[in-house]
């Protein structure tokens, strides 16, 4: 456990040990960002030899973050990023809001094997077939919460691309849906949560849990690339008197299932607001609104499942950090103190992802510096929120 029990509250503590009392369940390893969650708390990574539990991956399947470093540089930027945000506000859905025509894929060169991804809908549950071209519109939209769009500097000023996404609504249906299943089958009637019940390998519901999990994790890490895509293009037509390059990114999902060998022997691991940190993977862990992101390389400790956090966690949820932030009129005071020069919308929408909702990501890494090295440091200059 890379988080001291004193800083975790109690019904987190209660997750973790109802998740360790399942028969099925060969280890499991809090990261230091963990956090209640539903079913499975938040920060967690199960490793089960036969079975899997839909709430360990979570509602948002295939969660995760994108980070290109571009060649510009801070002195690039011109004094006021309003009209940058502006643009990315208008050219990338937020919240609820959809894209009115399909992206062109092809124009920003992300059509390989697009239209074999997309004929895989109709094997998908039949819960969900009213819904494609819902998903459809929703590919390469940001959705709201916790979710960001940021353009970051680092410690040498290169300017920095990053995202926070996953798989919107079609991910939440199918999520749904089988969890709903496995809460139904006879051996998750006497679990002591029932949001934690199970499917076996080598059964149906497995395989189609399987099916539609690996679609949806597809779907988020297309969707990154999508407005990555687009978020490239755009700064690309704002600095066009500067030939901008882009690195290769950095995507990686830290909601999701993976196949893996842990202590010699063939695993299904779940992540729930954690990351793979093997050896020499490159990753982001961001921290809240507007504080920033951390490049890491993961140093592959075995004690964790080669596992880090996703980010810094939230310490109040956000119906507390609503109440703490808009007390006495002071919603406006805290946005200012809080965000800085950080170019982004700041009205009561996004009171409960203000900074101090959530833990210290400097706390966090120093938490788990035997499970990552720190590559860069990001710092916020602009953010858009869903």
């Amino acid at each position: 456990m890379w988080a001291t029990e004193r800083d975790v509250d109690e019904q987190a503590l209660q997750q973790l040990r109802n998740i360790a009392a399942l028969p099925w369940v060969h280890g499991l390893r809090v990261m230091p960002d963990v956090h209640l969650g539903k079913g499975a708390t938040v920060g967690s990574v199960i490793a089960m030899e036969h079975a899997i539990s839909p709430a360990a991956v979570g509602v948002d399947i295939g969660c995760g973050v994108s980070g290109v470093r571009t060649n510009l540089f801070a002195h690039d930027l011109p004094d006021n990023l309003h009209s940058l945000r502006s643009a990315i506000e208008s050219r990338i859905p937020v919240g609820f809001h959809s894209h009115d025509e399909n992206v062109d894929v092809k124009a920003l060169g992300l059509e390989r094997g697009w239209q074999s991804f997309w004929s895989k809908f109709r094997d998908l549950d039949d819960g969900v077939q009213y819904l494609e071209t819902r998903a459809q519109a929703q590919m390469g939209t940001l959705g709201g919460g916790n979710h960001f769009i940021e353009l970051c500097l680092d410690a040498d000023d290169r300017v920095w691309l990053t995202l926070h996404s996953g798989s919107r609504n079609i991910g939440k249906e199918l999520a749904d849906i089988h969890i709903s299943v496995a809460k139904g089958l006879p051996h998750n009637q006497d679990l002591p949560d029932r949001d934690l019940a199970v499917f076996f390998r080598d059964t149906a519901e497995m395989a189609a849990y399987r099916r539609d999990l690996e679609w949806a994790q597809e779907f988020a890490l297309r969707s990154r690339a999508v407005m990555m895509g687009l978020f490239k293009r755009i700064v690309e037509e704002h600095f066009d008197g500067h030939d901008v390059t882009f690195d290769e990114p950095i995507n990686v999902h830290h909601n999701y299932v993976a196949e893996e060998q842990i202590d010699g022997r063939p695993m299904l691991v779940t992540r729930k607001g954690a990351i793979r940190a093997g050896s020499g993977d490159l990753a982001l862990i961001p921290g809240s609104m507007g504080t920033g992101s951390h490049v890491v390389r993961g140093l592959g400790n075995p004690a964790s499942f080669q596992s880090a956090s996703h980010g810094a966690g939230r310490r109040m949820s956000r119906t507390a950090a609503r109440r703490a932030f808009t007390r006495n009129d002071r919603g406006a005071a805290a946005i200012a103190a809080q965000l800085g020069n950080v170019e982004s919308r700041r009205d009561a929408g996004i009171i409960d992802e203000l900074p101090e909702a959530y833990k210290d990501l400097h706390s966090v890494l120093e938490a788990q510096k035997d499970l990552v090295e720190v590559v860069q440091h990001l710092r916020t200059v602009l953010c858009v929120k869903g």
